[in-house]
């Protein structure tokens, strides 16, 4: 038997080495064969911080435009200043297991004060609201006499991050193009024609409230408006707006506040905004004056042609985009596939056609949208991303920190985009100051909390309703960002900034937590493991409990990485052992009767055992406290939990699964729930009744769209591939059977590797691992593992 790590050709068995095979990267697109009436079925576009969502119509098309600090609303005071005074009561009925009346009283007293986030809909309240920026309306005023269209085709080229929507009619050929540039702050749509004078045109805006629209010269309109602070009064966001058509041949002129173009052969529009956010938030631009800046923004744009303007935006994209290559099944089979429109090939894939590579166009999609809705100095992607098509976006486009805005950034790492990581750093620093409130109001305690909901504007309280508001972990779990991102960079410039963050919730933690007198165990009180409830032994349901599953890992988490981010900035011995001991009296993950992992500190039965969260199972994903490995016997409790919730559940609770299932290491199970992830969201049977899958342009189906689900499948595509811990490398740890060949270049592993693989009939043949520091790792594939030793920026190259 030859050693898994012996030096045989991997090139020999394909024909090509591991750096000319990961060369080639695909080229993939989401395209139609029609146009769209919906969000769901439009393509998006986004700069980070502009988006744009084009639907294809060809008479009469409407262009979804988005930025990112369209948020309504403005600072409150939510916090119940004198809540840490029904502590004590709560307590004492939860240790008595009294947990109905606790509940009554979290609800009375430990809730946030007033309207909160406007429960979920809190556009004109000061929680406020993500919101739509404008409509852009494009009218085709041509007097062709065949109003059939042929040849219709709308795609999105992911490696170029361009729109391209092409038809014929009446004999005559028509292309439209867009992009949103990052380096100059723009949307760019150009329109040809194949018939000289071809082109007949009308652009205007619309927003149902809170908008003027009037013109700027002949051949431009300027849009302006302030959105609702949330208290009647006029300290909203303010925001503006230019758009401006440029033709060659024809002309351009202003009518009654829209823009009318005759007789062009080509048709150039620019849109450029930008709002006043920053002034009051914790990201974005810094404006003074939105209409200056958006001027100044427009200049620019114009002393740029079209190619030097597409030039420049694909460079800028493609220096993240490009990090990253995947393959899935054989180059044939793909390039087969992508014949398929987009949504048909959803339909397919579901009813059984083999198609490897829709996983793979799902990975880079995913890739697509965080490169496009978050970049560094913007606000982060919020539950949409950035593309709204609405006033009031569903559960406020905010970000709820249970799991969805952390599962919004759980690829970021693993997938090469560190630095679109930094828009959720300046978030969690948001919440700081506010959260020391928070943590004074209700706990009587130092150091800072934050709870489920988070908007622009500081919000750090508890949630409306105790049944899913009281989740007292969640500014512990926004903490493992900082320091997951310290594991992969190794960079201590960013552990030293993060450093007080991570200790300052250590603090409050530390202080919060209480003895359990019947274990004396440490345990977190009142909290609720996510949106999730459980039956008294009476019959009674309530949520509210001390120490859920999911607090107790994070805690350990927390407490670990503020010990270990301690010693290696060599500060605060004290702390650091006093979070050893407490760390040490936390309660366990506990395994139940039935073999599960429990949720709660008692075996209670839950009221719904296919509940969309799997909270309990942190600590298998995205934490690290179980493993099949260190940890086998609840990783084997883990397995039975996952069972018994189920393969059905809304498009985040699949997402989740699959990194769970990832980590167990079964690469079958994930391959049947990214066929799920992947069904077509208005498919249902019985066994994913409740499943959201996938809407035609491939955004997650909750449903409605909510992005995390998207973020959170390509997570787990990647982590099939490659995991790590720092210490070690584990090789295609959860391969499915039916992705047989394949290879994947420039994921990154903890420690500072960026690592490569080729792999053929199912089984690794190359890998290339590059570290970024000197030092030791150990490689691991199968059941074979080899100890690699670095010297910084060398690479190695195993063969199998």
């Amino acid at each position: 038997m030859i050693p898994l790590f012996s030096r045989i050709s991997a090139a020999a068995v394909l024909g090509l080495g591991l750096s000319a095979a990961t060369a080639q990267t695909p080229e993939r697109s989401v395209w139609f064969d029609s146009a769209g009436a919906s969000l769901t079925e439009s393509i998006p576009l986004g700069n980070g911080r502009l988006g744009a969502s084009f639907f294809g119509m060809v008479e009469e098309e409407t262009v979804i435009l988005n930025e990112s600090g369209m948020w309504s609303g403005s600072p409150q005071e939510a916090d119940r200043m004198d809540a840490h005074k029904a502590l004590p009561e709560i307590k004492r009925l939860l240790l008595e297991g009294r947990n109905a009346e606790a509940e009554a009283l979290v609800n009375a007293n430990f809730t946030c004060a007033g309207r909160g986030s406007g429960y979920g809909g809190g556009a004109n309240d000061p929680y406020g609201s993500y919101q739509i920026l404008a409509k852009l309306h494009i009218v085709d005023r041509s007097e062709s006499s065949d109003t059939v269209v042929k040849n219709y085709r709308r795609e999105l080229d992911l490696a170029t991050a361009t729109y391209r929507h092409s038809f014929e009619r009446g004999g005559v050929g028509y292309i439209r193009e867009s992009f949103a540039s990052r380096p100059d702050e723009a949307l760019v749509v150009r329109f040809t024609a194949s018939e000289a004078g071809g082109l007949d045109l009308d652009f205007s805006l619309s927003r149902e409230e809170r908008m003027q629209v009037e013109p700027l010269g002949a051949d431009a309109l300027l849009m302006t408006g302030q959105l609702n602070d949330g208290y009647g009064g006029e300290d909203g966001v303010r925001y503006a707006g230019v758009l401006k058509a440029s033709a060659r041949g024809g002309e351009v002129r202003s009518e009654e506040g829209r823009l009318e173009v005759r007789g062009a052969d080509e048709v150039i529009v620019y849109f450029t905004t930008a709002n006043d956010i920053a002034k009051r938030s914790f990201a974005g631009r810094m404006v003074e004056d939105p209409i200056a800046t958006a001027k100044l923004d427009l200049a620019g744009v114009e002393s740029y042609s079209f190619e030097e303007l597409k030039r420049r935006h694909v460079a800028a994209f493609r220096e993240y985009y490009g990090r990253v290559s995947l393959q899935l099944g054989s180059e044939e089979l793909a390039a087969s596939r992508a014949k398929v429109a987009t949504p048909q090939r959803l339909v397919d894939h579901w009813e059984g056609v083999d198609d490897p590579d829709l996983a793979a166009l799902y990975f880079d999609f995913g890739r697509y949208l965080l490169i496009s809705s978050s970049r560094p100095g913007g606000q982060p992607a919020n539950l949409q991303g950035i593309w709204s098509d609405t006033i009031q976006t569903p559960w406020n486009g905010d970000w709820h920190a249970n799991i969805n805005v952390q599962m919004n950034y759980w690829p970021a790492e693993l997938c090469n985009l560190s630095e679109l990581h930094e828009p959720m750093f300046k978030l969690i620093e948001s919440l700081v100051e506010p959260g020391r409130k928070t943590a004074k109001a209700y706990y009587d305690a130092e150091g800072w909390v934050s709870f489920l909901l988070a908007n622009p504007w500081g919000f750090t309280s508890p949630g409306e309703s105790a049944s899913w508001g009281s989740t007292v972990s969640c500014s512990a779990w926004l903490c493992q960002h900082l320091w997951d991102h310290y594991l992969f960079t190794k960079d201590e410039a960013f552990l030293r900034w993060a450093y007080p963050i991570l200790k300052d919730s250590a603090v409050f933690y530390s202080q919060m937590l209480m003895e359990d007198t019947r274990t004396g165990w440490l345990v977190t009180c009142p909290s609720n493991s996510p949106e999730s409830a459980f039956k008294l032994a009476n019959g009674e349901t309530v949520h509210v409990s001390m120490g859920p599953t999911i607090d107790q890992q994070l805690l350990r988490y927390l407490f670990g990485a503020c010990i270990e981010a301690a010693e290696i900035l060599g500060q605060d011995p004290e702390f650091a052992a006093e979070l050893a001991e407490k760390s040490a009296r936390l309660a366990p993950t506990q395994i139940g009767s039935d073999g599960r992992v429990m949720e709660w500190l008692e075996e209670y039965e839950e009221v719904d055992p296919h509940h969309r969260h799997i909270s309990h199972l942190w600590g298998l994903y995205p934490g690290n406290e179980i493993h099949p490995e260190t940890t086998p016997q609840l990783a084997a409790a883990a397995r039975k939990t996952l069972e018994r919730r189920g393969d059905g559940g809304t498009g985040w609770s699949l997402a989740h699964k699959l990194n769970l299932w990832a980590r167990l290491g079964d690469g079958d199970r994930v391959h049947k729930l990214m066929r799920a992830l992947l069904k077509p969201a208005d498919v249902k049977t019985p066994e994913f009744n409740f499943s959201g899958g996938t809407y035609p342009n491939l955004y997650d189906a909750h449903p409605p769209f909510q992005i995390d689900g998207n973020f959170g499948g390509t997570a787990a595509i990647a982590e099939s591939l490659l995991q790590s811990d720092g210490k070690r490398i584990v090789l295609l740890p959860a391969l499915p059977s039916e992705w047989k060949e394949g290879y994947v270049s420039g994921l990154r592993a903890r420690g500072g590797f960026e690592v490569s693989l080729i792999w053929s009939e199912g089984m690794l043949k190359q890998a290339e691992v590059r570290s970024d520091f000197s030092g030791e790792v150990e490689a691991l594939y199968g059941s074979e593992s080899r100890s690699l030793v670095f010297a910084a920026g060398e690479t190695k190259l195993l063969e199998f």
